[in-house]
């Protein structure tokens, strides 16, 4: 009887945690573009807490961005996936996917518009500690959030995860103020490690603080359970890089929040 006692408590309990992760769909604006982002935060405590944006792979904010948004909110952060595209569009297609996103890196302003709409919404959660926030970006995500960075938005710190590289000098006196994490598979075919090395030469130059991790064997989306499904060669999951470039971003934030 104290046995089964017992474990309708631990089930109790384990409903209400699991309960206390609230997500939601918010609606917001760049200029006249309507964006769709995907809020996620534990709502068990009114504490104020670090805030993380997501930014998608190139196929959209689709469910993979979604659960890493809720992953980081298990993790105690209040994360916002964001909108890059408009409209929440999502694709399956591989070149539809190559048009949406290629249209946005020709066009830094409205990358940058785009993101810094998303930053503005998330520092207006009333969670969120404004002065501890951070960006998260996989494959297009990964490009954009480094671009940012690059570029001296206010970010306590990046992380990229098979991301694409810039690969244009910081501007002339740009502070680097974001702490830059770099997750990369050292088999990633179209992001190779020349390119990889390049960008960390133009992150020296510009006295930024960065660190990269290379991890063997991994290719490109190593993060995402459903990139062999795409039946593209050189995507594939790898579920032991996926878990170490996520520790590794949780040991980055612990640092950088806590100073």
């Amino acid at each position: 009887m104290r046995t089964v006692i017992a474990l309708f408590i631990g089930l109790f309990f384990m409903a209400r945690a699991e309960a206390a992760i609230h997500t939601e769909q918010v609606e917001y604006r760049e200029g006249e573009t309507p964006l769709r982002g995907y809020l996620a935060y534990d709502d068990a405590s009114t504490a104020k807490r670090p805030g993380v944006l997501v930014v998608h792979e190139w196929w959209g904010l689709n469910e993979h961005a979604r659960h890493k948004a809720e992953a980081l909110a298990k993790a105690g952060y209040v994360a916002l996936a964001i909108d890059m595209y408009g409209d929440g569009k999502t694709t399956d297609h591989p070149q539809q996917a190559g048009e949406w996103s290629g249209y946005i890196g020709q066009h830094q302003e409205l990358a940058n518009a785009r993101f810094l709409a998303g930053l503005k919404l998330l520092k207006g959660q009333p969670l969120v500690a404004v002065d501890k926030v951070a960006a998260i970006g996989f494959c297009f995500g990964g490009h954009v959030v480094l671009s940012m960075a690059a570029q001296g938005v206010d970010l306590r710190g990046v992380v990229s995860f098979h991301g694409a590289m810039p690969g244009e000098p910081v501007p002339p006196g740009t502070q680097v103020k974001a702490k830059i994490l770099m997750n990369h598979g050292a088999a990633d075919p179209m992001v190779t490690m020349d390119k990889v090395l390049r960008f960390q030469e133009i992150l020296t130059a510009a006295g930024a603080d960065w660190e990269c991790n290379v991890y063997g064997g991994a290719q490109h989306s190593f993060t995402n359970p459903t990139a062999d499904s795409r039946g593209i060669p050189g995507l594939a999951y790898n579920k032991e890089a996926d878990r170490r470039s996520w520790q590794a971003m949780l040991d980055f934030f612990r640092e950088i929040f806590s100073e």
